[in-house]
């Protein structure tokens, strides 16, 4: 589903030398497959991130969606790439003020879909998976930070993407829901045959993987978890 070859990224700040953001990261996710990345702050991986979603251009390599260089599509089809087969989970304060939380959870399905082809139930549903039953019709104010974020990862999965991109989903949680929302997004990707990058600090995540990497320094690692992985007890 997603394949990166030789992926690198660089950046120049001044005299000094290069940043190796992204530094020849080669690596594959499968449909259906849930793959972790690990790495502190400023490893590269927001920026691995952004060229996968075609945000950012890379100085070389390859990035492969279902077998197509998304930097080598015309800019229409990249904008559907990015609408209609990548699903982006990101952060609360990207929410409309005002807005319900089932229409902050519809809006990448409106852009995406006529209306005739929208599926208003399935976002209900996913909003009730998430454990949003009874505030999908309050207001963004009226939310958690917790519950903004599970707003927007129904947002994220609305169109029933291919692929879906995750920076810190689960950030705003506490631990149990930190699981719980970890539990159905791994459920979601093998029920609806998703590739799922997700990127994040909590050590919870690795139990819910199929592979997890560490990124440092822009380089592509294997990353082997403690054995002993805190859960809502340990946390």
């Amino acid at each position: 589903m997603l394949e990166l070859r030789n992926v690198v990224k660089h950046y120049k700040v001044g005299d000094g030398e290069p940043i190796r953001a992204v530094d020849g990261v080669s690596m594959r996710v499968e449909r259906g497959e849930m793959v972790v990345l690990y790495g502190p702050s400023g490893s590269g991986k927001t920026t691995l991130l952004q060229l996968i979603a075609a945000v950012l251009t890379p100085d070389k390599g390859e990035i492969l969606v279902s077998g197509q260089d998304v930097h080598h599509l015309p800019r229409k089809q990249r904008d559907r790439y990015r609408l209609r087969e990548l699903g982006v989970i990101g952060q609360p304060s990207d929410l409309i003020s005002g807005a319900r939380a089932i229409e902050n959870a519809s809006l990448k399905l409106w852009l995406a879909r006529p209306r005739r082809d929208r599926g208003g139930a399935d976002i209900e549903g996913l909003l009730e998976r998430l454990g949003l039953g009874e505030r999908m019709r309050h207001r963004t104010e009226q939310l958690s930070m917790g519950e903004r974020q599970r707003v927007m990862i129904a947002q994220a999965l609305s169109t029933e993407p291919a692929l879906v991109l995750a920076d810190e989903p689960t950030g705003n949680l506490d631990t149990q829901r930190t699981i719980e929302v970890l539990s159905l997004l791994s459920e979601l990707c093998r029920e609806r045959q998703t590739a799922i990058l997700l990127v994040t600090h909590d050590p919870q995540a690795a139990m819910f993987a199929d592979r997890v990497h560490e990124l440092q320094d822009g380089k592509l690692h294997e990353y082997v978890p403690a054995v002993q992985i805190p859960t809502s007890d340990t946390a």
